[in-house]
């Protein structure tokens, strides 16, 4: 067992104090939508029924118990971990193995630790809340094959990064930081590009959209907005789940549509292409540039920080550790920051919402008017069971996009047309 001392003992109340915070806004959250959300709202009259929204108001209540659980679970288990001095005794254990096997090793520890711990609240969400509510089509075997693809892909994808980094650590001097920030930024780019044609393949089968209305529509649209495509994909989401969605992927010339093949089903082409000239939205509106750059900026400070700390002996000794590896470092800096994130979430929930503002506001412009994309989303709520009376508080924490009400208001208050 780690002794306490002053900087854990206010390590523990922050991280203790965040996890209670985020406890509370999830049961606010729920008894916000019991109190406000039984009635269906104006704008969904005639859309969602008052059977329909009780099916939501339990599926949303479903979620939070499920949410509650786990993050108590998850979050007990991880500060377990942190004060029972398992870690210490792993590094003390390392202390004579090559740096990089060592760092290797350690990280592996404890992603393991966080894999096994998630598993079963993996399986309890698809197999019994998913699967309660018709949203899950995945079989035991897919979930088996998804599970062991992902792990797969951490391990080579998180091991080469992590292995960058600790390389950047030990043989760049004190400038480590810098190097080690440019070789993360080039990591984002380069999953930014490889995700859509070599990872996300893994897990579903994209199949060129068939010449069809539809595929022209959506041509001319990309063209209209001159925005050059590498394709237009029908990807096999019913496969595992009814959940409906569409997405732009990749950078330059490798840019492609991704259309899941539930929203092909339940929308009508008008609306689906209102919800991509929302996506191209966000390319002409430079939004994925700006969020890299932002992105960039955050990690940069990171990095710094991490410089800085990694060097305090303090810090190592509040935590337990008797050495001093940098990959050590690299860890605490990381739990430090995960709590402090949380406080800080908010203003990148804001930024994200005032882009899918854009965005929306950019399809009426280019569809010329509001109302397919108000359908759309009325529709997705409707399928996807979306919580229509969201609490304020856990809007401004937790929300990337606009509450659905609210959206669909926005849109249809600047129907310009």
């Amino acid at each position: 067992m780690v002794s306490f001392n002053l900087y854990l003992i206010a390590y523990i109340c922050i991280y203790l104090v965040s996890t209670a915070l985020k406890t509370i806004i999830e049961r606010m959250n729920i008894n916000y939508l019991e109190k406000y959300g039984k009635t269906v709202p104006p704008t969904f009259q005639g859309v969602i029924y008052e059977e329909e929204l009780k099916e939501i108001i339990r599926y949303t209540s479903d979620n939070v118990q499920f949410k509650l659980v786990q993050t108590i679970v998850i979050k007990s288990l991880f500060l377990f971990i942190v004060i029972s001095g398992i870690l210490p005794w792993l590094a003390d254990n390392l202390a004579n193995k090559n740096f990089l096997l060592a760092g290797l090793v350690f990280f592996a520890f404890i992603g393991l630790i966080e894999v096994l711990a998630s598993l079963p609240f993996d399986y309890y969400h698809s197999f019994v809340i998913e699967d309660r509510y018709g949203f899950n089509t995945k079989t035991i075997k897919i979930w088996i094959s998804d599970l062991i693809k992902s792990l797969l892909v951490m391990i080579v994808l998180g091991g080469l990064l992590l292995s960058a980094l600790l390389l950047m650590l030990k043989y760049t001097g004190m400038n480590w930081w810098i190097w080690a920030w440019a070789v993360f930024l080039c990591f984002q780019l380069l999953m930014t590009i490889i995700y859509p044609t070599v990872i996300a393949p893994l897990f579903n089968k994209f199949t060129p959209l068939e010449k069809s209305d539809l595929k022209a529509d959506i041509e001319q649209l990309a063209k209209k907005e001159g925005i050059e495509i590498e394709g237009i994909y029908q990807m096999d989401a019913t496969r595992r789940t009814r959940h409906t969605n569409a997405y732009f992927s990749g950078l330059g010339r490798a840019k492609r549509i991704v259309l899941f093949d539930s929203l092909i089903q339940s929308h009508s082409q008008e609306e689906v292409l209102s919800i991509l000239a929302h996506e191209i939205g966000h390319l002409k509106k430079n939004h994925i540039k700006k969020q890299l750059v932002i992105s960039g900026i955050v990690s940069l400070f990171l990095f710094f920080m991490a410089s800085k700390l990694i060097t305090c002996r303090v810090l190592y000794e509040s935590f337990g550790f008797s050495n001093t590896p940098y990959y050590v470092g690299l860890f605490l800096v990381g739990i430090l920051w995960e709590p402090v994130s949380y406080f800080l979430s908010p203003l990148g929930m804001a930024i994200s919402r005032k882009f899918e503002r854009e965005a929306d506001y950019y399809s009426i412009d280019i569809i010329k008017r509001a109302k397919p994309l108000s359908t759309a989303l009325k529709k997705m709520a409707k399928e996807n069971l979306s919580n229509l009376k969201p609490h304020p508080l856990y809007v401004f924490f937790n929300y990337s996009h606009p509450p659905l009400l609210e959206r669909i208001e926005y849109l249809e208050a600047h129907d310009k047309f």
